[in-house]
């Protein structure tokens, strides 16, 4: 089960208090097993904003989020603590955005304008310097036994703590128990190359992982909705090492009356071993993130979508990190895209430590 951590004093029914951690918790980044990673950056994003937001909000919103769990047994009892969010980032998202703003609004169509050129230049700079921040943070903490689980911010975020957990679990498990893999939620495939130019735009995570990370063996998309001729072109390139599971198609597999369960399973079976979860909020139905920067009719219920986490961990595959994306806070004080983040990074938390054989999978 893990090393338990002493809740003396600490009431898990009560409301949260001032000055607490996420979820109201009072660990400190020591004492948790789990320590969140904030990521405040959304230079890329090319419709709607305000994810560099999605941090706070959830934070906020997580004192709402009640610590008894349906299907896992007390996953706050493992420690959950979320670090500081970073000036140098929030500095270097106000800096990228600024400098991106033209270039989006020009369709990163530069026609040799010398000023546009220079611009995304040094956003691809400052993305580079975020990747290497991200990375450097995430392997610090898996040397240090934490499991990481990063909130942004643009689904560009999470490139370098995909790169440091293939690095570290790739080689774990040998034959059929062997293999890295993503699990990757979302309305989009992001398998675009360099989108408006940016080489790490928030349309090009997928791809990236891809082509710079070779201990990623597998990619399983889920809920893919949105998609343009180039990336089915790419998708299909790759062969066995991508499977995107387009929400048309398990749409039209329940018309025809195959049982959720049976296409949660069809999903899982294509994944290796040790797998990382990759989730932008907007793969689920809009209607519980309706200020994503790119919202798409149809999608996940939120139940399916933490239904094939919970067989994921019933495989017996473990979770071996995650990220959660893409969360918008509303205009005038509309809070229900952060309840629903901080709901589901819940979630993502309590199915990764059952995963690792740290809480009980419960009430099967």
């Amino acid at each position: 089960m893990g090393d338990e951590i002493s809740t003396s004093g600490f009431d898990p029914n009560a409301a949260a208090t001032d000055g607490s951690g996420i979820f109201g918790l009072p660990f400190s980044e020591r004492e948790s097993q789990v320590v969140i990673l904030p990521v405040p950056w959304e230079v890329t994003t090319s419709y709607g904003g305000g994810t560099s937001r999605g941090p706070e909000a959830i934070f906020e919103a997580s004192k709402q989020v009640d610590l008894f769990d349906l299907d896992v047994e007390r996953p706050y009892e493992s420690g959950v603590f979320m670090r500081e969010i970073s000036s140098t980032v929030q500095d270097w998202n106000r800096q990228g955005r600024s400098l991106a703003e033209p270039i989006i609004a020009s369709g990163g169509n530069l026609k040799s304008n010398q000023g546009l050129v220079a611009n995304l230049s040094k956003v691809n700079e400052l993305s580079g310097l975020l990747n290497t921040w991200v990375y450097d943070r995430t392997r610090e903490l898996l040397d240090a036994g934490k499991i990481v689980g990063l909130l942004g911010g643009d689904h560009s975020t999470p490139f370098g703590a995909i790169r440091a957990h293939a690095e570290r679990f790739s080689s774990f498990g040998v034959g059929s128990k062997g293999g890295f893999g993503v699990l990757h939620f979302d309305a989009h495939s992001d398998t675009r190359a360099a989108y408006e130019g940016f080489e790490h735009s928030h349309a090009s995570i997928m791809y990236n992982v891809l082509e710079r990370i070779p201990q990623v063996s597998k990619l399983v998309q889920v809920g893919i909705r949105d998609v343009c001729e180039q990336e089915i072109d790419y998708i299909e390139s790759r062969g066995d090492r991508v499977r995107a599971y387009f929400d048309r198609d398990l749409a039209q597999s329940r018309f025809r009356g195959e049982s959720f369960e049976g296409m949660a399973n069809r999903i899982i079976e294509d994944l290796p071993q040790q797998v990382y979860v990759s989730f932008d909020i907007d793969g689920l139905d809009p209607r519980y993130c309706p200020n994503t920067g790119t919202p798409v009719p149809g999608g996940l219920d939120f139940a399916e979508a933490t239904y094939i986490l919970k067989l994921l961990v019933r495989s017996g595959r473990t979770i071996v990190g995650f990220d959660l994306n893409e969360v918008a806070p509303g205009s005038d004080g509309d809070e229900w895209d952060a309840n629903c983040g901080a709901r589901l990074l819940y979630k993502l938390i309590g199915y990764t430590l059952a995963s690792q054989g740290k809480r009980v999978l419960r009430f099967d």
